[in-house]
């Protein structure tokens, strides 16, 4: 009897601290995510005025990867603190009808403007620079794209490339997150 007891405290203390908020939409919700009129151009300006850098999230209903990124990923302290301080985050649902304005002016519902983003994973996120060129579609002007769900180091050390900049020096992604994860 005392080891089911045992067990049973052991599982419960395994599952995570905080499970996702699902929104009407079906979609996991989080505090550091805004609710915008899903301009880009505008979201993109709001995000330089708060230092922050425009971060946009790809997810739809249902998805296994994006529930364990919010479960397990998001939820590490140091993750969550990372973006509520550097990023302005928008959530796009994949299969959503609200109307999204992508960098060059373009309107179309969410579903349509996934398609032509050229996204076909969730989550998938993209990071942009503080200047996106006039005319630029998001898939375009997008510095870095995470496509699928991935560990709490190499998303944490995305986050930390992105804001350090880290994709307009010599060392790419891959080498900056070996870098990293070898001095942890």
């Amino acid at each position: 009897m005392k080891r089911l007891f045992a067990t049973l405290i052991a599982v419960l203390f395994a599952a995570p601290l905080f499970a996702a908020t699902l929104g009407d939409d079906g979609l996991h919700k989080a505090a550091w995510m805004r609710e915008t009129f899903k301009d880009l151009g505008e979201d993109l300006a709001e995000a330089n005025a708060e230092g922050k850098r425009l971060m946009v999230i790809i997810e739809q209903r249902g998805c296994i990867y994006c529930k364990k990124m919010h479960e397990e990923v998001f939820v590490v302290p140091e993750i969550d603190q990372y973006l509520h301080d550097n990023y302005f985050v928008v959530q796009i649902n994949m299969f959503g009808d609200l109307e999204v304005t992508d960098f060059d002016g373009n309107t179309l519902p969410e579903k349509d403007m996934v398609r032509h983003w050229n996204a076909l994973f969730t989550p998938t996120i993209l990071f942009f620079p503080s200047e996106v060129d006039a005319g630029a579609t998001a898939s375009a002007a997008a510095v870095a794209t995470m496509p699928g769900a991935f560990g709490k180091h190499t998303t944490f050390n995305m986050l930390n490339w992105v804001v350090e900049q880290g994709y307009l020096g010599d060392e790419s992604f891959q080498k900056y997150h070996a870098r990293k994860f070898a001095e942890q």
